[in-house]
């Protein structure tokens, strides 16, 4: 029987050469790799935005709880000013919109009690409406009796005291992400905080500077 040649060195240096398995095996791994790198960038991004969103919500409600005396169109403006330095890099301006709303008790006795949005003001350029209310709800009846809020029961939602008055804010952000909405989806983010004012006893919200509709941060 005739024995086959032997291998030639060439074939036998490749058979035992190693040098290029590691880089094809990144490459295999590298697509997995850079998907996994996109779905946790775009996650960490995500919760980093939902916690800046409700820290902005706290900041606004607190600052505006804090004026004294009285609150003035100006006050408000400061406000949203603040909120839009603090937000610069979320684009919460042109994405997002926030509502500033004054709650009290409606004053009325019997079924009519309850509580009322005495004035509401807004801030941004997205297309959101409030879901909880806008100016003058309950004024004249008992539409607001349980306060208001995302909760479902009346012990869940914000009231104000008689004789004070809460600030309510709600914001409501479209989310941007830094990667592909395709990861997570198109997503809302919206976020609520409330704190009674502190030592103001005139709730009503004035114009001293008589600054003209289109300087001050009205929701219409």
């Amino acid at each position: 029987m005739r024995n086959s040649a032997p291998p030639h060195p060439v074939m036998r240096r490749l058979s035992r050469d190693e040098r290029g398995v590691a880089l094809i095996e990144f490459a295999i791994s590298l697509p997995v790799l850079l998907i996994l790198c996109m779905f946790g960038l775009e996650a960490a991004n995500l919760a980093l935005t939902h916690l800046r969103i409700s820290q902005i919500a706290m900041l606004v409600a607190d600052n505006a709880s804090r004026v004294r005396t009285s609150i003035d169109e100006a006050d408000v403006n400061e406000i949203m000013i603040g909120a839009n330095q603090s937000t610069q890099s979320l684009g919460l301006q042109a994405n997002g919109r926030i509502f500033l709303s004054d709650l009290e008790p409606n004053g009325l006795t019997g079924s009519k009690e309850g509580q009322y949005i005495r004035w509401q003001r807004c801030w941004g350029n997205g297309a959101f409406t409030s879901s909880y209310g806008v100016a003058g709800n309950g004024q004249t009846n008992a539409s607001m009796k349980d306060g208001m809020g995302p909760g479902t029961t009346a012990a869940t939602k914000v009231k104000a005291m008689s004789g004070t008055a809460v600030m309510f804010v709600e914001i409501a952000y479209r989310y941007q992400p830094i990667v592909s909405d395709e990861i997570f989806g198109p997503k809302i983010i919206r976020y609520t905080s409330a704190f009674n004012v502190r030592e103001r006893t005139d709730q009503a919200i004035k114009n001293a500077g008589n600054l003209s509709a289109a300087n001050t941060a009205r929701c219409t």
